[in-house]
């Protein structure tokens, strides 16, 4: 299938079902962007469909089409993918809504969708309820409406699942040379993995961008990472979902199981794709990519001829991957040269207007900029006026310079407009062939560096991405199935989760108020009484702390009222307080969370989010990014928290997660007292899923 997902991309002849003005047009778009082989519609009743002479029947096309554009309805076309793949076709693009996005409104979209794939066979298909594909390297477009797109000789890929994003991507303005743009709209054959894959295997690609909605195979994706990875080229996504309108619009729009946003984002991470949070970042993150790659790291240096864009630069990166390194030595010694005595030195450089208009001293000022090697990339903020009414020759001056830099010093340069709508696009792509990155607009021009700066450091993880098992035995401990939705007490949980290696106080549980008062004594004074039964047991009242002898523990249980009592040694001196939650979720694989914990983890959602299976070091990468890392490292001259032991708390987790995969739903630790020597569980949950 994959030989015909090849011949589908790239066709020496279309065929055209249906006679519509959708039809039509992919006729037209064909011939817009140079389409050079046949075109054959094919309609029963008219004698042409966009000006071709069409065929009444796909029996009587004279060979079997490398691809098809199938614009008939969703009863149609069924029929016609059938007969297509009868004749021996490639591939076919299925414009036709109605299938499984529409199960809920219509009744029958699943079984329709079924029996699309049944007809299709070993042909590929896109879609349904997509537009299909541009490939602007070799002319071909199964497009029905218009686009922006022209032929390149390079350049990038974007794929999506929505067909209007796409458009509204070809008609970008930016520079951006696209190579080929694809939907896969309900994704129920082909994927976007899959077709990035076969997009990839193209030399002339130099970088993938995706606007995911749902993921239809992890581990296709894990091979689509893989397979970039391995060609020297770099993946970017935007993904949707993060809001529960967004969830609810993309299930309804394309069938997809959106899954929690914080395991896409944790997927696509360990996946070493990077993530931007805007279409126009998308597109800026590639342009760098096709322009330079991924960068070594987030050093650049900033260069205009105004105060108040460089406090913007330097303003504009606070909170990101991205710094600017101090000038050294050298570097002031030749700005001094190249501007004399009167502009202030500094990184981001206001060179100021006394060296505007002179191409030479704008080299030396650049180039003396350049001129270490803790920089990454070097951009000149540049913004050109109204071409419709200035004359922007002074400011060609400026690009010369920058290319001349880059010549000189074999330095990565880019050129930055502050606004995407003063960076002219043919200024833009004279740029970028001269080898200078045009970049537009200050948000997502920085967006789409920090996305090739995390790049440069990141890649896919060598280890499969652990997915739910079914039967893999029980989850309890006890040797009992788990063979019903249930959810651990806490006292049972504890247990279980140290018997593979998780520190926990000592506790007893105790069925009445006499048997608390006596376990407290066997344990040893402190000790903490909990209520079993309640959901939160804090706000419900039914947590005691330091009760130091058996008439407090009496006196505190009586107030509880519960029918099952937790008496647990008391344990003090922690540091901090950490949440370790792993959830199953459905879309990603278990989603292992660490966060601030404690009763204050809601209101601080200070979290990271990491899909296991992970090891050592990435869990102490995660524990560095979180707001509560100073605690754990030592604040203000305190002691520093055992690291080591959290870390092998959360393995002490994920080993029963792995060795229950088939059974867990939910383990949650909240909080994970960390101590100068040890982690200790005082409150742990498990929730076990219906096993299938």
């Amino acid at each position: 299938m994959s030989d015909n997902l090849s011949r589908l991309l790239k066709p020496q002849s279309i065929a055209v079902i249906g006679g519509g003005a959708w039809c039509a047009n992919v006729i037209r778009e064909c011939r817009k962007i140079g389409f050079a082989g046949d075109i054959w519609p094919v309609h029963p009743k008219r004698s042409e469909v966009g000006g071709v002479a069409a065929y009444a029947s796909i029996d009587v096309l004279p060979s079997a089409p490398d691809a098809a554009f199938v614009g008939v309805n969703r009863e149609v076309t069924v029929e016609a993918v059938r007969q297509l793949a009868e004749r021996g076709t490639s591939g076919a693009v299925c414009f036709a809504s109605g299938f499984q996005e529409a199960q809920a409104e219509l009744g029958n979209g699943a079984d329709l969708q079924a029996a699309l794939l049944a007809a299709a066979g070993q042909m590929r298909i896109l879609g349904p309820n997509c537009y299909g594909f541009i490939n602007a390297l070799d002319g071909a477009a199964l497009w029905p409406d218009h686009h922006g797109m022209t032929q390149v000789e390079s350049g990038v890929a974007i794929l999506t699942q929505s067909s209007n994003i796409a458009l509204n991507l070809t008609m970008q303005t930016r520079g951006l040379p696209i190579a080929y743009l694809g939907t896969v709209g309900n994704q129920a054959q082909t994927d976007l993995a899959e077709l990035g894959m076969a997009v990839l295997d193209d030399p002339r690609v130099t970088a993938l961008g995706l606007h995911i909605e749902g993921i239809a195979d992890i581990r296709r994706f894990e091979a689509l990472a893989a397979k970039a990875f391995n060609l020297g080229k770099r993946i970017v996504a935007l993904k949707v979902g993060a809001s529960e309108q967004a969830s609810a619009a993309t299930i309804s729009h394309t069938a997809s199981l959106a899954g929690s946003d914080a395991g896409a984002r944790a997927l696509l991470a360990r996946l070493g794709i990077a993530q931007v949070g805007t279409l126009a970042g998308l597109l800026e993150a590639l342009k760098v990519l096709n322009c330079s790659g991924p960068l070594e790291h987030g050093g650049i240096a900033s260069m205009s001829c105004s105060g108040g864009e460089a406090s913007l630069m330097a303003d504009s990166v606070l909170g990101s991957n991205l710094y600017f390194p101090a000038l050294g030595a050298d570097q002031e010694e030749a700005l001094r040269t190249a501007l004399g005595p009167k502009v202030a030195l500094a990184n981001p450089l206001d060179y100021h207007t006394y060296i505007w208009n002179d191409g030479p001293a704008m080299t030396a000022c650049f180039s003396a900029m350049m001129a270490t090697g803790a920089l990454a990339l070097g951009v000149v903020v540049l913004d050109f006026p109204r071409l419709d009414r200035c004359d922007a020759a002074e400011w060609d001056r400026v690009t010369d310079a920058v290319v001349a830099t880059a010549k000189e010093t074999g330095r990565t340069m880019a050129v930055l407009a502050s606004l995407p709508e003063t960076m002219p696009e043919h200024v833009a792509q004279d740029l970028m062939a001269r080898g200078v990155i045009p970049l537009s607009g200050i948000g997502e021009a920085l967006e789409g560096l920090s996305a090739a700066v995390w790049l440069g450091a990141h890649g896919p993880a060598s280890t499969p991405i652990l997915r739910p098992q079914n039967g893999a035995g029980s989850a309890t401990g006890t040797g009992d199935a788990a063979d019903t939705q249930s959810i651990l007490s806490e006292g049972a949980a504890k247990a279980t989760l140290a018997e593979h290696g998780l520190m926990v106080p000592l506790s007893r549980r105790v069925c009445s108020v006499e048997e608390a008062a006596n376990a407290a004594q066997e344990i040893g004074f402190p000790v903490v009484l909990k209520g079993e039964g309640f959901a939160h047991k804090t706000e419900a009242g039914a947590v005691k702390v330091n009760l130091c002898s058996p008439s407090d523990v009496i006196e505190a249980a009586e107030a509880m009222a519960a029918q099952d009592y937790l008496v647990e040694q008391m344990i003090s001196g922690a540091l901090a307080e950490v949440l370790v939650g792993v959830t199953r979720d459905p879309a990603h694989g278990y989603v292992l969370t660490l966060g601030a914990g404690g009763v204050l983890t809601e209101l601080m959602q200070d979290t990271m989010s990491l899909l296991l299976p992970v090891d050592e070091r990435g869990l102490v990468s995660a524990l560095e990014t979180l707001r509560i890392a100073p605690l754990l490292s030592g604040y203000r001259g305190a002691e520093a928290a055992d690291v080591k032991a959290i870390v092998n708390a959360v393995l002490a987790v994920q080993d029963y997660v792995i060795a229950h995969a088939g059974a867990v739903g939910e383990v949650e630790i909240n909080p994970l007292l960390c101590l100068p020597k040890g982690a200790v569980a005082v409150d742990a949950l498990i929730r076990l899923e219906k096993q299938a």
